[in-house]
């Protein structure tokens, strides 16, 4: 049986030194049988839309880094199926993907913010048994997705107040060093 669903967040362990991973959060969008993908939350991306799609010269908006897979895609999530048709529901409040043209129009005339709507470049994948080789080696932490995490203000903090939104023994994970040996 898959643990994983989609609207769950993967967060790393504090240790993991993964150049794509390191205190990431990812939220999955999609769990099918042989495969799961998913999007880091808090990884910008060197450059901003406009930069990255020509004839879209007027939209200087952040775009994150989804993730080392197909670094060639373009991908949104958004909280906005009222103005955004065709998206896949993937946790409560929480949309992946729709009408590209759509958005792309709704962004350029400031009707979404990075408040409604954020892009990737790129995802996060793994065949199904990684991911759960992964999970058993401590590689990541498992949490409910909320909106306010996937349309974080603070792609610097997020990592950290995730891990305190687990509570518990969680929370005190938040405060370890990236290298204990710095300590």
């Amino acid at each position: 049986m898959n643990m994983f669903k989609e609207g769950l967040l993967l967060i790393s362990d504090p240790f993991l030194k993964d150049v794509h991973f390191s205190r990431s959060v990812i939220l999955l969008t999609e769990v099918a049988k042989e495969t799961t993908m998913g999007f880091v939350l808090n990884k910008m991306y060197e450059k901003t839309l406009d930069q990255l799609i020509e004839s879209e010269n007027n939209i200087n908006f952040n775009i994150y880094n989804g993730g080392p897979v197909q670094q060639d895609t373009l991908h949104f999530l958004h909280k906005r199926p009222d103005l955004i048709d065709n998206g896949t529901e993937v946790c409560e409040g929480v949309f992946w993907g729709g009408n590209f043209d759509k958005a792309l129009s709704l962004v350029k005339d400031k009707i979404l913010t990075p408040n409604d709507i954020r892009f990737f470049i790129g995802y996060s994948g793994w065949d199904n048994n990684q991911l759960i080789q992964e999970f058993e080696e401590n590689t990541w932490l498992i949490h409910q997705a909320k909106t306010g995490f996937v349309f974080h203000k603070n792609c610097a903090t997020l990592w950290k107040e995730t891990v305190i939104d687990m509570g518990g023994e969680f929370s005190k994970l938040s405060n370890y060093p990236i290298d204990p040996q710095l300590n």
